[in-house]
């Protein structure tokens, strides 16, 4: 039968192998591209500091560190439509459904537009001094940090159609096409931030600011290649000629029924982690605790959660699409494979924790006796938490995948807040804080939420979930 010329066929069909051929190949060709993209997005966000640092001065730092933290918050719950899309991209991919795949990926496109254009820029303009003053923001970081929370808000259309496409994609099985405009937006960033936050030539220098600016433009040049690609038909998502470009409602809000949940559990999580900030900013050596915490937690430990957050993914897409095909029972191979991927990085990375704390925290100037001692302390409960945290991330892209996103948001509500937040706060009426007492609430936050995610994955419920 001859194709309709209103609907030609893409020239990159969907990748069948997901849902036919070896699981544990399906699982790692989804799995390896993103963890490289983050490790490679990690390492952009080390040099906008080293940069900043050095031609600002650690009030553009600390400026940095408060407005990512509240565009983060902002960020993600804008873009829980992307895991509403995922969800039903990855099921008609499973399906084999084509027109579906790209009507729900247009879809996504309009309501990000919609999004940042008319509500998240000018809201985020107006509102971003009032923001600053929830987080306290002493006046001088307030200074430089202003400008840089109004460009990331006011222009982050960019970044925010970036992240649908990668999204898109892996959902329908390509994970290389991310992995790749991902290092390209990450090459224009620190190419960006080298010229605007010091300046060159005739253009000025903007400091703190010029590191927004970057940002912003690399997310507009790496999302509008994304979406050339996209309408050329060298992609697995294709947009041709033949659709009905108007939007639909009722997918729109199937994005938002499956997303939103994910979007309040992004917030919640952020929230939990600003208070237990406040608890360790209580701490008797609150600045050397703090000082370890930055450095293990966010960035070694980070080590184990980019492994993490790419075999999420991959567990998502797998789930979702072998649902999609009628298959629960290679979802569920795919989502045990993936956790046992995790587990065997967290062993080698956790091993390294324990032998090799002291050169670990030397590699970021962490020489201070005490420094050293708390942060030699937090690593050793890290090496346990990271078994814990791996498990959890991919048996939570198992149920977002398969359209489960609300389990996930009730999980995190008592793993990640009720847990490490009340034993803090107990711990600290009955006898005063110690540094301890925040790492092993954080240990067993984690445990916690690994223990309910595997319960109710396995519980099977997500095998009747029904998208229309």
């Amino acid at each position: 039968m001859a194709t309709s010329a209103a609907s030609p066929r893409p020239a990159k069909r969907l990748d069948r192998s997901i849902v036919e051929g070896p699981i544990g190949r399906a699982v790692w060709m989804l799995a390896w591209p993103t963890m490289i993209q983050n490790a490679i997005g990690g390492l952009q966000g080390m040099i906008d500091h080293a940069l900043v640092g050095r031609f600002v001065g650690y009030t553009g730092n600390a400026a940095i560190g408060v407005s990512i933290q509240i565009w983060i918050v902002v960020i993600v719950f804008v873009s829980s439509v992307f895991t509403g899309m995922s969800v039903l991209v990855a099921r008609y991919a499973g399906a084999g459904d084509q027109e579906k795949v790209n009507r729900t990926v247009y879809q996504a496109f309009l309501a990000a537009v919609g999004l940042s254009v008319f509500i998240l820029a000018p809201l985020g303009y107006v509102l971003a001094p009032s923001l600053l003053g929830l987080v306290h923001a002493a006046p001088a970081v307030r200074v430089e940090a202003l400008p840089y929370l109004r460009i990331m808000l006011a222009a982050s259309i960019g970044m925010l159609l970036f992240f649908m496409v990668g999204g898109a994609l892996r959902s329908a099985g390509d994970a290389r096409t991310p992995m790749r405009l991902g290092i390209l937006l990450t090459v224009l960033n620190i190419v960006f931030n080298v010229i605007l936050i010091r300046g060159l030539g005739p253009i000025p220098r903007f400091g703190t600011a010029g590191a927004a600016i970057g940002t912003v433009l690399a997310g507009v040049i790496s999302s509008g290649l994304a979406v050339y690609l996209m309408c050329s038909g060298r992609l697995v998502v294709h947009w041709h000629r033949g659709m009905n470009w108007r939007p639909d409602w009722t997918v729109i809000r199937q994005l938002f029924r499956f997303g939103l949940p994910a979007g309040v559990q992004g917030i919640a999580m952020n929230i939990g982690g600003v208070f237990m900030l406040r608890f360790i900013g209580s701490l008797e050596h609150s600045a050397e605790a703090q000082a370890a915490f930055a450095v293990g937690y966010t960035e070694l430990f980070s080590l184990i959660t980019w492994t993490s957050v790419g075999l999420m993914g991959a567990a998502a897409a797998v789930a979702g699409q072998n649902l999609g095909a009628a298959r629960p029972d290679r979802s569920l191979r795919g989502v045990h494979f993936a956790a046992g991927i995790g587990l065997g990085v967290a062993a080698v990375i956790g091993l390294l924790f324990i032998t090799i704390p002291g050169r670990l925290l030397g590699l970021f100037g962490m020489n201070d006796p005490v420094v050293v001692g708390i942060g030699t302390q937090l690593l050793a409960y890290l090496s346990l938490s990271g078994f814990f945290i791996t498990v959890a991330l991919t048996y939570t892209g198992g149920l977002q995948g398969t359209g489960d996103t609300r389990s996930p948001l009730y999980i995190s509500l008592v793993s990640q807040i009720g847990v490490p937040l009340g034993v803090c706060f107990l711990l600290q009426t009955m006898r005063g804080l110690q540094p301890a007492d925040i790492w092993l609430a954080i240990l067993l936050g984690h445990a916690t939420r690994s223990a309910l995610s595997v319960w109710r994955f396995r519980q099977g419920k997500w095998r009747g979930i029904k998208v229309e």
